[in-house]
């Protein structure tokens, strides 16, 4: 295949392991046998010029939805119109999916939806996106093109809107939020693009329409990208955190609980950062972003401070937290503590009370209520009394594993239990 104009000195992809996928083949190959033009577009472009792994393939066409379809189903291929109104078939080979969709040009724009044509213009297709470096396109020979100038920008780091950035913003304001996520992954988060920011700022009041789904999904992608501590900081003096979560946001909280994951060797945490960053808020984060119940849970035991995460504090009262509230609640909570306190992110002690949930399990209450009732205590509330009162001593003695010492224990509780129902 001749190159273009658009693709002349650009790198080729034509070793991408993605590329030369069956899958991926099948779906070029349904498409040409009808004549029409295929490109992989978007983020698997960016991401092969970048070096990074590869997960989905979509796929621009100058196919017509109902000719993909049909191309398809021809091909032996399944197709479910997902968007067929705005331009996409999914179209499934080997159980992969692929989301292949028309070129199309913006007729009207109104919020997050449009009004759209179809075209067989390359250049026109890309005009209608988000930021240059998602307006690349890979042919099936893995010739790049890149009609407005992305792999520039790619090569820069720089992430910049396509067209006017208060346009594009005001097209979908989730934009805002996605612009500083693609300056956290891809891009220079300690110099994002002027413009870009600009149009931010001047846009900001947008985001209070926004869904809390929406703002979920894309926060907790940008809290665990590379330069988030950066990005966030941007946002912040760019009053654009408060819209999202209702507080200024509290970077710095972030920024030590990072340095603490880097330096421990551990995974940032999306869930852990967001409940840093949100340390100050007044609002329920789990209602306003629509946060899972597990989610919401452990925002809740991040939050709560306790005395056991100090290492200064008798280790006894670190396996009290743990057995009663469990090894996240455990971990999270000494890492936002760490975080609070000050303290060196290498800090020896600190490093050593969070690990505990490695050194001690938290074991089984050794009795239950049927034993209760073996010594002779009906069922009833009685039963629930007495076993409370030996879980107490038994947190308390230490949580002793000795047959001996408890069933000496459980019996004088169930004596007094039982004395104290004659009595009455």
């Amino acid at each position: 295949m001749a190159r273009s104009e658009d693709s002349a000195g650009l790198p080729s992809l034509a070793e991408a392991e993605w590329l030369w996928r069956p899958q991926t083949r099948a779906v070029f190959a349904a498409l040409r046998t009808g004549g029409a033009e295929a490109r992989a577009v978007g983020g698997a472009v960016r991401n092969a010029l970048m070096g990074t792994s590869v997960k989905d393939v979509d796929i621009a066409t100058t196919a017509l939805p109902n000719e993909v379809m049909r191309l398809a189903q021809r091909a032996g291929l399944h197709s479910v119109p997902t968007g067929i109104e705005h331009g996409t078939v999914t179209v499934i080979a080997d159980k992969v999916p692929f989301e292949v969709t028309t070129l199309r040009r913006d007729i009207e724009t109104f919020g997050r939806h449009a009004r759209v044509t179809f075209t067989t213009d390359w250049r026109e297709d890309a005009m209608r996106r988000d930021f240059t470096m998602n307006a690349l396109y890979c042919d099936a020979e893995g010739g790049v093109h890149d009609p407005l100038g992305g792999y520039a920008d790619l090569k820069a780091k720089r992430v910049r809107f396509i067209g006017d950035a208060r346009q594009r913003i005001r097209e979908d304001f989730l934009r805002i939020l996605r612009f500083f996520r693609f300056v956290a992954q891809y891009g220079n988060a300690a110099a994002p693009d002027a413009d870009g920011l600009a149009a931010a700022r001047a846009e900001k009041a947008g985001l209070t329409l926004l869904s809390g789904e929406r703002i979920r999904a894309e926060l907790l992608l940008l809290l665990v990208a590379p330069g988030a501590v950066a990005a966030l900081d941007a946002m912040r003096r760019s009053e654009l955190i408060g819209p999202l979560i209702g507080v200024a946001g509290d970077v710095g909280l972030v920024e030590r609980l990072s340095a603490i994951e880097q330096a421990q060797g551990l995974e940032p945490d999306a869930v852990l950062r967001l409940a840093a960053l949100a340390s100050d808020a007044r609002v329920d984060l789990r209602e306003r972003l629509r946060l899972s119940s597990a989610e919401g849970e452990r925002l809740a035991n991040a939050a709560r401070g306790d005395p056991a995460f100090d290492p200064r504090i008798d280790e006894a009262a670190a396996k009290v937290f743990l057995y009663r509230h469990g090894p996240q609640a455990f971990i999270d909570g000494s890492l936002l503590g760490w975080a609070r306190s000050g303290e060196d992110a290498r800090n020896a002690a600190r490093a050593h009370r969070l690990r505990l949930p490695q050194r001690w399990s938290a074991p089984r209450l050794p009795v239950r209520g049927a034993d209760v009732i073996a010594l002779g205590v009906a069922a009833g509330p009685a039963v629930g009394r007495v076993v409370s009162a030996f879980e107490e001593w038994w947190i308390g003695a230490g949580f002793p594993s000795q047959p001996e010492r408890i069933s000496a224990k459980l019996g004088e509780l169930a004596r007094s239990e039982l004395a104290a129902r004659r009595d009455a």
